[in-house]
C-alpha cells in the first residue's frame, strides 16, 4: 500500500538502509501492528506499539530521533504516523508495504516467540 497524500513515507528498502546507517540520532522502526502479528514476524530491533493501545502509549516514544512506523501493508501506520505529526512529533515517516512488503523484498525478519525486553520502545524522559 502507497501512503495516503500528504504522509511523509519510504520504501521497505530505504527503510532497511536507514536502520543500518550509523546516524546520530539512529532511526527508531515502531511497529503498530497487533502482538500476535508482531511474534509472527518482525524486523530487527523493531519497537512494538501496538494500534490497541497506541492513544496511550504513544506518548512514551522518542521526539529526539526519527520514526520510521510500519504495520502489516501500510495503512494503520500512516493513520499512527499522521497523529504522531499532528500530536508534536517532526521526524515521522509512513514504511509503505509494511511488513509484506519488507517480508517480499527479502529483507531480514523474525519469527516466532519474542525474547524478554525485545520490542520494548526506548521511553522518553523529556517534556512532551
Amino acid at each position: 500500500m502507497t501512503s495516503p497524500v500528504g504522509i511523509p513515507s519510504l520504501t521497505v528498502n530505504e527503510a532497511e538502509a536507514r536502520l543500518r546507517t550509523e546516524s546520530d540520532p539512529r532511526p527508531l522502526l515502531v511497529d503498530v501492528r497487533e502482538r500476535s502479528e508482531f511474534e509472527s514476524l518482525r524486523a530487527d530491533g523493531a519497537a512494538l506499539v501496538p494500534m490497541s493501545s497506541f492513544a496511550t502509549d504513544y506518548a512514551g516514544l522518542p521526539k529526539d530521533r526519527p520514526l520510521l512506523v510500519v504495520c502489516a501493508a501500510g495503512g494503520r501506520s500512516a493513520a499512527a504516523t499522521a497523529f504522531l505529526l499532528r500530536s508534536g512529533w517532526t521526524d515521522v515517516l509512513n514504511v509503505d508495504g509494511g511488513m509484506t512488503a519488507w517480508e517480499r523484498a527479502g529483507l531480514p525478519v523474525k519469527r516466532g516467540p519474542v525474547a524478554p525486553g525485545e520490542g520494548v520502545p526506548p521511553r522518553s524522559d523529556g517534556p512532551r
